[in-house]
């Protein structure tokens, strides 16, 4: 066999490869941020299957959820990020009207009004505004001349706290502190200046005690006051966060193992499927499986950044790195809440708790991301 013999029979390298690049292009797919997702959401049905005391209709509703997340994600990805700039006015005032109707005809559960009913489905408008508020904002100071000005950084201001304080009156902290979130970090990387900064922390300073007394509910004053000291009310107030520790503790470097946790089958740990899930996680899997996922959280917010850094304008760059920012806040909440070193204020773990519209909300952002990133592709392949 000659030379020539052996090269022309030698096998075409990266044709896979690019095959699967173009396909992502027709798709307008991330495929390294889409691969992250799906680890983390499969590995979140595992937890969740043990978290609901092995219940399948769990799992069949979070596979229904995802579903319909992923449908989201597949559409909104395909939009041009152009058009979202231009919806973005559409899209708050949207928001906004949903968040007044909630207060006046929303249905009511355990002490909060949240949702919206439409044919029997429910719906919660605040998830709505986690998109809005940072599509909005991005557009707004986009179109301005950065660093913002004082009459926009005003403006801004503006446009967030009025979201922000319709949600509150939910009551619904948890979710008020992303949306809030979500608007300031674009602000923040809109080139806000450092004087700026520290006007802003002095004002929440000053403002911490009219609000501890006149926009604080009792319970949320209760749960900041048990973060101090959970064993005051060991059977009321501190309970969950004094089981939750029990659990990650329990789990030590390498967990019970898969359905062997006793906090949550024996019902020590309430709302173990939802936001103290990875209290869950923890006494099953240990602290190894809680630094595995964080990887895979600190990986998917890398990929966010990258995107951002690497988005042809203003807009992208804002948009992306806010969504990227936010999903960082959702994480850290969570995890600190768990493990004591924050509030309670219900905010579920991304893509491992069991939630309808937080899914879609957040998989909905991330095909925000990936509309930005494969914007950038077509203007690098054009």
């Amino acid at each position: 066999m000659s030379s020539q013999d052996f090269l022309r029979r030698m096998p075409k390298t990266g044709i896979g490869l690019r095959r699967a690049e173009r396909i992502a292009q027709r798709l307008h797919l991330d495929f390294v941020l889409l691969f992250l997702l799906v680890a983390i959401a499969s590995f979140g049905m595992v937890v969740l299957y043990s978290a609901s005391s092995s219940s399948m209709l769990a799992i069949q509703k979070q596979g229904s959820f995802y579903a319909v997340a992923f449908c989201a994600m597949l559409i909104i990805a395909q939009i041009p990020v152009d058009f979202m700039r231009r919806m973005a006015p559409w899209l708050y005032g949207i928001g906004v009207v949903l968040l007044v109707l909630v207060l006046v005809i929303g249905i009511g559960a355990k002490g909060a009004q949240r949702w919206l009913g439409v044919g029997g489905i429910r719906f919660q408008p605040s998830e709505i505004m986690k998109l809005a508020m940072p599509i909005t904002i991005a557009a707004f100071l986009s179109r301005q001349y950065l660093p913002p000005r004082f009459l926009h950084i005003i403006i801004t201001l503006v446009l967030i706290a009025v979201p922000t304080a319709l949600i509150i009156k939910q009551p619904d902290l948890g979710t008020a502190i992303l949306v809030l979130v979500s608007g300031m970090v674009v602000l923040f990387y809109a080139g806000l200046q450092w004087w700026y900064i520290a006007l802003a922390l002095a004002g929440f300073g000053a403002s911490l005690w009219p609000v501890w007394h006149y926009m604080l509910h009792d319970y949320q004053q209760k749960r900041i006051l048990m973060l101090l000291d959970p064993e005051s009310d060991p059977l009321g107030a501190g309970w969950n966060i004094i089981q939750s520790k029990t659990a990650i503790g329990s789990g030590g470097l390498h967990g019970k193992g898969w359905l062997e946790g006793t906090q949550s089958r024996l019902d020590f740990l309430p709302e173990g499927h939802t936001d103290f899930i990875i209290a869950v996680m923890s006494e099953e899997f240990g602290l190894l499986g809680v630094i595995l996922l964080i990887t895979a959280y600190i990986l998917v917010i890398a990929r966010g950044m990258y995107i951002a850094i690497n988005a042809q304008d203003n807009f992208g760059r804002l948009l992306a790195a806010s969504i990227s920012t936010t999903f960082f806040v959702y994480v850290f909440v969570n995890m600190g809440m768990v493990a004591g070193m924050l509030p309670v204020v219900g905010v579920p773990l991304p893509f491992i708790s069991q939630g309808g519209t937080a899914i879609v909300a957040l998989m909905s952002g991330f095909g925000i991301l990936m509309a930005v990133a494969t914007e950038q592709k077509r203007v690098m392949n054009s």
